[in-house]
């Protein structure tokens, strides 16, 4: 991206692994996550491979793993790498790093926790037990966490500790069930947004939309980008209690396309679907485009 300088991903990740000390184990997923295009993503069955062949548990090898999903950070602001991992109830661990866009307003950051927890959700997981990251996780964290339908038993781990729950994090806490909210992030939801179309693109960002997450404003939105090898990945809206920690549909999108192991540069067009009764991404979502990608204009319907 415009606000890092590249380093082809399987190369920070083989730096990464290298640090490993079991040399072995170290050997074993530098082949797994090269045979898996590098995406940052572990499916299940890899999870519990490696846990049975290195006498591990989940948590320990998600601690072991921290350095490599800290190599998907972005950080042309801060130049501080924070790597997250979100374990999910099927037991797959979806990857998350910090995310930072330079020329543009420091809102449209996004948070490695916010990362991992967003890269689960849109790879359609429905519940999160567990996340783990390399440094204590901020209070904008802790608020987006506290969204989340497993909030009262997640579980945060971090290398110099474990097995804390996230209201020892966030005691006394404000969130869904203040406002009476029963529906929270990761539950199921369809929004009942129409709108006719045959175009793959605009049919691909309703479905993000009509999945986004919005009790508050009910100001629904969904983003699709498509790449110049047709490849499409979608992005919803996750808005929170406390407004701010709110994740904007291009966010997800975005995320989730550079944890798959992809380049922005690679974006040919982008459709965002929105409801916006009484908020709208459109102008954000513009700046943010126009900055990592030229000669692609944003494609808008509002419903």
């Amino acid at each position: 991206m415009k606000n890092n300088s590249l380093q082809h991903m399987s190369e920070r990740i083989k730096q990464a692994v290298n640090k490993i000390e079991n040399r072995q184990l170290a050997q074993d997923l530098w082949y797994i996550l090269g045979e898996r295009h590098f995406e940052g993503f572990l499916p299940h069955f890899v999870v519990n491979h490696f846990c049975a062949k290195y006498h591990l548990t989940d948590k320990e090898f998600a601690l072991i793993s921290l350095p490599i999903s800290a190599c998907y950070a972005n950080t042309g602001v801060s130049h501080f790498n924070v790597g997250a991992i979100a374990r999910g109830e099927s037991g797959n661990f979806y990857f998350g790093a910090n995310q930072e866009f330079c020329a543009t307003n420091i809102q449209q950051t996004i948070h490695a926790e916010q990362s991992a927890i967003s890269h689960a959700w849109i790879r359609g997981e429905t519940k999160l037990t567990d996340i783990t990251v390399n440094y204590t996780p901020c209070g904008h964290c802790r608020q987006f966490m506290n969204e989340l339908n497993s909030a009262e038993t997640l579980k945060i781990h971090l290398p110099h500790s474990q097995n804390n729950s996230l209201h020892q994090y966030l005691p006394d806490s404000f969130g869904p069930q203040n406002l009476d909210i029963d529906n929270r992030l990761f539950d199921k939801k369809e929004n009942g947004l129409r709108f006719s179309t045959e175009d793959p693109v605009i049919q691909a960002a309703l479905e993000a939309a009509n999945r986004s997450h919005a009790p508050y404003s009910n100001s629904f939105s969904g983003i699709a980008l498509q790449l110049q090898d047709k490849r499409i990945f979608q992005g919803s809206y996750a808005e929170n209690a406390a407004f701010n920690p709110s994740l904007p549909a291009l966010q997800t999108a975005l995320n989730y396309l550079l944890l798959s192991g992809n380049e922005v540069e690679n974006i040919e067009r982008a459709v965002l679907i929105e409801h916006p009764m009484s908020l709208s991404y459109r102008a954000m979502a513009e700046d943010l485009l126009a900055y990592l990608v030229e000669n692609v204009t944003l494609e808008y319907i509002s419903l």
